[in-house]
């Protein structure tokens, strides 16, 4: 039913919520009963002087009479309830209910935004946790710690006889041991308390290059001309581990720059509707080449936005470039990527439309292929990398292939590649 036929609904709910008859109502407001009847039962239109006569001896803004809710709120209930398609709820009544009950329809929003947002936290706590060296670092300090002290308080006491030497010995290990604990123990908490500017000075490497391209919008305007003089002034500062994956990455950049000009490429990007096979024809560069120059595209432009995964041959990840609504996790990710096919079927390109298992129903078109990097010969193995280029959906809405982020935090029960059960399904509430 449309927004505005549902005044008279709202009229009879606020009139029965105050306890005021439908006879008492018309009174006051100036009308017969029989007319009241006719509107509240959205039989007749409603407006001007009748709706503030009406929400005045109801003492509400009639504009709650008129608009009801707001259609974010009707977007949160669309979308709670495509969370939870086994529910049964009554998606064609969504309005009529946020008409209804205009509270219980905010809350209901508001909380199924409020579950969004903590599987997003989720998802980036779980890669965190799988995967920053510092943290497994701290952890390890801690348990080691620990462990000493457990192995030297047995000894102390299980023993009844003990030599005096020995016994003094024994007792300082348990002191330096329980400093040392206390330390890593501080440590440990001081780190994940960590936000805003401190918390850079303790990211990985990768981290802190991915962080740096995110300033950059991983275009690097410096490097656009294929000039590699300008690498050292960009990695000057970085800590060695960081200016090596760096000034690993900016030289690639560079030779891409170099074998395709920006305002070629973007020409032939345009021309080509961003469908990289075609680029690749047009261009004559090699496909990996294209995929990697097409995120790499101005950010403040009109281009679609694309994001980028790399992974070495062993599926480690090398880079992530995140877009909206796409989550991949650098640890343990779903294997139903098209990037992990891909590595078991080197030099075949792979085109896939993929599904997260997200309530807004996102779909990506990705682009896949793994490539050696150095050719194989007989006295050395290959050196091989995979690369990912995560697009905006096809408009046709075909079926795509189910994907996640990690089996931990995917909501999806039948799945043949799973590995670890769900925190949501134990839970008991998907997100």
């Amino acid at each position: 039913m449309p927004q505005g036929q549902l005044t008279g609904t709202r009229i009879r709910d606020r009139r029965m919520d105050q306890g005021i008859r439908q006879a008492d109502l018309a009174r006051a407001a100036g009308i017969s009963p029989s007319y009241l009847n006719l509107i509240e039962h959205n039989r007749r239109r409603i407006g001007g002087k009748l709706v503030n006569d009406i929400s005045r001896v109801l003492g509400i803004d009639p504009a709650l009479l008129t608009e009801g809710v707001e259609s974010g709120v009707l977007d949160g209930l669309r979308g709670a309830a495509a969370d939870q398609p086994a529910s049964g709820a009554e998606l064609a009544r969504a309005e009529e209910f946020a008409g209804r009950f205009p509270g219980w329809a905010s809350l209901l929003a508001a909380q199924h935004g409020q579950l969004g947002a903590l599987k997003s936290r989720i998802e980036t706590l779980t890669d965190r946790l799988t995967h920053d060296p510092q943290l497994a670092t701290s952890l390890h300090d801690v348990i080691t710690a620990v462990t000493a002290i457990r192995a030297t308080s047995s000894i102390l006491a299980d023993t009844d006889d003990i030599d005096p030497d020995w016994q003094r010995r024994f007792h300082r290990n348990l002191f330096e041991d329980s400093q040392r604990l206390t330390e890593s123990s501080r440590d440990l908490v001081a780190y994940l308390d960590l936000s805003g500017a401190d918390a850079d000075a303790v990211r990985s490497p990768q981290e802190q290059l991915e962080l740096w391209l995110e300033g950059q919008g991983h275009h690097i305007v410096a490097l656009e001309g294929g000039d590699d003089t300008a690498i050292d002034a960009l990695v000057q500062g970085r800590d060695p581990a960081t200016a090596f994956l760096m000034r690993d990455h900016l030289t690639r950049y560079a030779a891409d720059a170099r074998a395709m000009p920006l305002d070629g490429f973007v020409q032939s990007a345009r021309a080509c509707a961003y469908d990289p096979a075609q680029i690749v024809q047009q261009t004559g560069a090699s496909l990996p080449q294209v995929l990697r120059r097409l995120a790499t595209l101005p950010p403040d432009s009109d281009h679609p936005p694309m994001g980028l995964v790399i992974l070495d041959g062993a599926g480690v990840v090398r880079l992530i470039k995140p877009v909206t609504g796409f989550a991949f996790a650098r640890a343990a990710a779903c294997p139903m990527w098209p990037v992990f096919q891909s590595l078991a079927q080197i030099g075949q390109p792979i085109r896939q439309t993929v599904d997260l298992p997200r309530p807004e129903g996102l779909r990506f078109q990705c682009y896949a292929i793994a490539h050696h990097i150095r050719p194989p010969d007989f006295d050395s193995p290959p050196v091989t990398e995979a690369v990912m280029l995560v697009c905006p959906p096809p408009e046709h809405r075909t079926a795509g292939t189910p994907a996640g982020t990690s089996c931990r935090i995917c909501p999806r029960e039948n799945c043949a590649a799973r590995r670890a059960p769900s925190i949501l399904s134990e839970v008991g509430a998907p997100l």
